[in-house]
């Protein structure tokens, strides 16, 4: 796995802890941070900062999206991993929307359901495809 799929996957049990607690993903990356065995990459942090910073317009887009399933429905690993996806697809120019796509599926794939892959790879790839048309901030 490379650094920066490495930093996802941290990235990701940070906003999935952050989700089943019910607390702020900052609040679990600075108590990672602050682990004295732990060394975060940093492009975990800017993930989860970024998907903290954006998280209503990614929620919005992934509900609006979606079909057949409310974010409530998703399982969270899945709904994190969407999170994650759609921010380095509309707000991380510097990541190809491929790889982007393609290391949501592999997480999902290893961490979730049998149908999580497809799932997830649907959805980001439908938000790539509307995202010409959307304002971002």
């Amino acid at each position: 796995m490379t650094a920066r799929g490495k930093a996802r996957k941290k990235a990701l049990d940070v906003l999935y802890e952050a989700d089943l607690r019910g607390i702020s993903a900052v609040e679990v990356l600075d108590t990672k941070a602050d682990d004295a065995e732990q060394t975060l990459n940093p492009y975990t942090s800017d993930l989860v900062y970024g998907v903290v910073e954006h998280l209503d317009r990614i929620d919005d887009l992934l509900s609006t999206y979606s079909q057949g399933w409310t974010l409530e429905r998703m399982p969270a690993v899945d709904r994190n991993l969407l999170r994650i996806g759609t921010y380095e697809l509309l707000w991380r120019d510097e990541v190809p929307p491929a790889v982007a796509i393609s290391e949501a599926v592999a997480l999902a794939t290893s961490l979730s359901t049998e149908e999580s892959a497809s799932f997830v790879n649907g959805l980001l790839a439908r938000i790539l495809e509307v995202k010409p048309r959307l304002a971002l901030d």
